[in-house]
């Protein structure tokens, strides 16, 4: 077997190793062939503050839009709320759909340290592991984002205790991606096929307090 075939075994492994790896990081992708359509959230906000709607006792639809009314998940939010009457879930899911751009593509370029700040030091350091490996093989991905097909939340979590709250936020974004080897040549993806990226995210922050920035503290598909 020529060196030039062993050697293009040996990218193609090298390859398959890190998309099964980027997987686990960040979700899963699949093939999309309808144009992208603009989203818009449950509730457009339409004047500042926090948009509660609790009439004598009733629901609070910033809540009750965006989880069932007598879950678990909508007590979370109620008592997030109790401790920082400025919190609201359209707002929070709002800036969690620019987060979600920011940080994805970040990673994408290998460009982590202007995120760091907005990352646990698990997730870091998990992204850092690709980030390096990529970088070790002379592997570059180049990545366009479309945008964020859905947005929903899927769970909530407060410690009445310690104030920590948990945002559970299941994306589906729309990109397109390629991955190339050191020549240049595309090893993995399509630059003209738009790509369906799914993406279950928690963020974390202690509530009540002046910092008003959350944290990813765990990602998944």
């Amino acid at each position: 077997m020529g060196s030039s075939v062993l050697s293009l075994l040996v990218l193609g492994a090298v390859a398959v190793f890190l998309i099964l790896r980027l997987r686990g990081v960040l979700g899963t992708r699949e093939g999309f062939e309808k144009p992208p359509i603009p989203t818009q959230s449950k509730r457009q906000i339409e004047r500042g503050g926090p948009d509660f709607e609790v009439i004598e006792g009733g629901p609070d639809r910033d809540i009750t839009d965006h989880v069932p009314e007598d879950g678990d998940a909508a007590k979370a939010l109620a008592a997030m709320k109790t401790v920082d009457n400025s919190f609201s879930v359209g707002e929070f899911l709002e800036g969690a759909r620019g987060a979600y751009e920011m940080i994805l593509m970040s990673f994408e370029r290998g460009d982590l340290k202007s995120i760091e700040p907005f990352l646990s030091e698990d997730v870091f350091e998990t992204f850092a592991t690709v980030v390096d490996m990529r970088a070790d093989k002379g592997l570059t991905v180049e990545a366009n984002f479309i945008g964020v097909r859905e947005i929903n939340m899927n769970d909530a979590q407060f410690d009445t205790r310690t104030k920590e709250a948990e945002l559970t936020v299941r994306f589906v974004g729309e990109l397109t991606s390629v991955v190339r080897d050191e020549a240049g040549d595309i090893v993995e993806g399509n630059p003209t096929e738009i790509k369906r990226q799914r993406d279950t995210w928690t963020f974390a922050r202690k509530m009540g307090t002046d910092d008003p920035n959350w944290q990813l503290v765990a990602t998944g598909g």
